[in-house]
């Protein structure tokens, strides 16, 4: 197996320099302006894109996008849940947001692809099926606890498309204050905010293929009407099939949405509806290695060890609307409601392992899922001065249901194959059943609700902010038997509790903010498994909390931030007495440094590092304390870089690189997953047709241009890994009427 370690050390000495020179530009500015520097500032704001309703729209608190720089690919801020979109200088927190520039021109398909700029998230698969998890400072976010417009519970499940998407934003960091107790994102959120019909009419074809015989169309239309363009429409649609650059993985997607909008003097409306289907056929769902004692060598990038029968339908119709009224000309009040209607069905086989020469028996599990939820908020939001002290309040109420129908069937006598040489096997006859199948009864039932409650207040002319907020949540679980459908009584529970949270932001330059933030986050807690001697019982809510400090930079052509953080979560396991207990605990400490800009005219560079140490510091009997916990590495890095090929006018050229540290399958640390390192090149050619009337632009890319072989992660609690993807060519053309 190839070890990268060896290029940790330059990876490590690049990111330094780039520190060193974000800190450089900084103190520049408190310099005497130079013409040079005057050139710098002159790039900086031709750098500067304002998309949709941005630029002069922008007010802090409100549902329009923070403005974007680095060629509209970046921005600094995004939104912070129930508080609203917020520039990052601003606020006691790590936010940032990818736009939908940046998603065409490195031919992002799904979120995956996009949060793998940022080295504070990692992407992987979950749960032995096809959907994306998420890492966040080290802790798991599940797809279907992202939110969309600051929402919960209207994120379609599992796999999103970006075609319909503006930004992907990433809140670093615990957030029970702005988003409520999800069912994750200890470490962090991610929110997804919807095209919306731009200043410019947008009239986009689109095509793209990848390897080895996927093929898509897309269509993005967007129109302003009215005498000040106050109504607004965006249509997107896209469809794509064909098989991947793994043998026999065949994938397709359909995805429509509509985007409504009103911006009037005082008023601001939306509606967003969508309808997305994935459908995956013979793909790769990871390996079963709780068996076995070692970690595999990893199989051919392209060969497939799962079975041609298996796969996963997921169907989603999701909407929402969204309200704002000035009240006056420092007050405004708000309101949002979005629901989503999923439904899964799927045949899971991952081969689960035997020996080292790969055997495996192959297994099968039937589900059928059907997803209901509702969520909303409302509010107050306000600006007023108490004598040389400013005040920005929110005073709000989030609530979400959700409900879901779930029935399984599973077999017991599995053949054997091999994840070198797979071979195909007759799909195994269900000996065991859960519900009906065909008509599954409702198994649970979820509501979380609460008040907030916040005051940011600014001291000497805004140069020191300091905010203090807390949240009352109320969560109410009820679970069912999905044969009888009658409630489980032993794994019910309410609670409900009061989540501080503190910060400081400190603005010595306009172009510095120091900041520090003491923060909270809530999770539904586990029920006990079969064996406990309490099996079936509710461990309740999860209570994490978060320190952090930090330094951020923003000099218009280059901008980053530097975090030092501590999380705490509890987790469930079984003591001594055999009795299932919310009493151990993972502690994260890191440093993430990220930094992004144009240092030289034509040359844009994002990049950026985490530094973790996940220690598990209570766990049964102190065995394994002090141990790293399952699937988080010590180091991860990404640095990406687009140059301008001047001599030829609309030619850039791409490259990306990401590395990530080894990391342990176990809690004993017996099992160690390698590092690796994958290169991603590019390149793209805008052109102008018809007298510079209409802009065509080419693009293609190779990911993973060496073929690295590797473990990308590990998965439930170190059940599976999942292999990384192989190389793969992309190719695809825009064209705007």
């Amino acid at each position: 197996m190839h070890n990268t370690n060896s290029l940790t050390l330059p990876l490590r000495k690049t990111f330094l320099a780039l520190a060193i020179g974000a800190l450089s530009h900084t103190a520049s500015a408190a310099t005497v302006t130079t013409p040079s520097d005057a050139t710098k500032k002159k790039t900086a704001e031709e750098t500067m894109v304002v998309e949709g309703t941005e630029g002069s729209d922008f007010k802090p608190g409100g549902d329009a996008l923070v403005p974007a720089f680095l060629d509209g690919q970046i921005a600094h801020g995004g939104r912070l849940g129930i508080l609203g979109e917020q520039k990052a200088m601003d606020v006691p927190f790590n936010v940032i947001g990818y736009t939908s520039k940046l998603v065409q021109d490195q031919q992002a398909k799904t979120i995956a692809d996009v949060v793998s700029n940022d080295a504070s998230v990692q992407a992987v698969q979950g749960y032995g099926n096809f959907a994306e998890t998420y890492r966040i400072r080290g802790f798991q976010l599940d797809g279907d606890d992202m939110t969309m417009g600051g929402l919960p519970g209207v994120v379609p499940r599992q796999v999103v498309d970006t075609q319909m998407l503006e930004r992907v934003e990433i809140f670093k960091g615990a957030n029970a204050l702005l988003n409520g107790a999800a069912g994750s994102g200890v470490g962090g959120m991610i929110n997804l905010e919807p095209k919306h019909a731009e200043d410019t009419p947008t009239t986009r074809v689109g095509v793209d293929y990848t390897s080895d015989s996927q093929v898509g169309g897309s269509l993005d239309l967007g129109r302003r009407f009215g005498d000040n363009n106050q109504f607004g429409v965006r249509m997107n649609l896209l469809h794509r099939e064909g098989e991947t650059a793994v043998d026999a993985d065949k994938r397709r997607t359909t995805l429509a949405s509509l985007g409504l909008d009103y911006r009037g003097d005082r008023l601001r409306t939306s509606l967003d509806v969508g309808y997305q289907k994935k459908t995956f056929h013979g793909g790769t769902m990871g390996v079963n290695i709780s068996g076995v004692d070692f970690v595999p060598d990893v199989p051919d990038t392209r060969k497939n060890y799962s079975q041609k029968w298996g796969y996963s339908d997921i169907e989603n119709e999701f909407g929402m609307a969204k309200a704002e009224f000035d009240l006056t000309e420092n007050w405004t009040t708000y309101a949002a409601f979005g629901a989503q209607h999923g439904h899964e069905t799927g045949v899971y086989s991952a081969p689960k392992l035997i020996n080292a020469s790969g055997d495996a028996t192959v297994g099968r599990l039937d589900t059928n899922r059907i997803i209901d939820a509702y969520s909303g908020m409302t509010g107050l939001r306000g600006n007023f001065d108490t004598g040389p002290v400013s005040h920005k309040v929110n005073v709000g109420y989030a609530a979400q249901i959700k409900s879901d129908k779930t029935a399984w069937r599973m077999s017991a006598n599995n053949p054997t194959t091999n994840i070198y040489d797979n071979n195909d096997v007759a799909m195994p006859d269900n000996a065991y059943f859960g519900g009906n199948y065909y008509d599954p009864l409702t198994t649970s039932r979820n509501r979380t609700q609460g008040w907030l409650l916040s005051d940011t207040l600014g001291f000497f002319d805004d140069s020191v902010l300091f905010t203090a907020g807390a949240r009352h949540q109320k969560v109410v679980v009820r679970n069912y038997s999905n044969a009888t459908g009658l409630e489980d009584t032993t794994s019910r529970y309410t609670q409900s509790r009061w989540m501080p949270t503190y910060g400081v932001v400190y603005k010595p330059w306009d172009t510095v903010s120091l900041y520090a933030n003491y923060t909270e986050a809530l999770q539904p807690g586990d029920n006990a498994p079969q064996g406990a001697a309490n099996y079936g019982q509710s461990m309740g809510i999860a209570h994490s909390k978060q320190k952090e400090v930090g330094v951020k930079l923003d000099y218009g052509s280059i901008g980053g931030s530097l975090a030092l953080f501590e999380i705490k979560k509890p987790s469930a396991l079984l003591n001594s007495d055999n009795v299932y207990t919310l009493d151990g605990e993972q502690r994260n400490r890191g440093v993430e440094l990220n930094v992004f800009g144009e240092p030289l005219l034509g040359l844009r560079l994002n990049g950026s590092t985490t530094w973790l140490d996940p220690e598990l510091t209570k766990t049964v009997g102190g065995t394994n304390d002090g141990h790293d916990a399952i699937g988080v590495a010590r180091f991860y890095a990404v640095l990406g870089a687009e140059y301008d090929i001047k001599p030829v006018e609309g030619l850039t050229a791409t490259a990306k690189v990401n590395h990530t540290g080894s990391q342990y399958a176990d809690a004993a640390n017996s099992k160690k997953l390698d590092s690796y390192t994958t290169l991603d090149l590019g390149v793209r050619y805008k052109m102008r047709l018809n007298a510079d009337q209409n802009e065509m632009v080419w693009r293609v890319g190779v990911d993973n241009v060496t073929n690295e072989k590797y473990w990308a992660s590990v998965e439930d609690n170190g059940t599976y890994v999942f292999q990384g993807e192989p190389r793969t060519l992309k190719v695809s053309m825009s064209y705007d009427f």
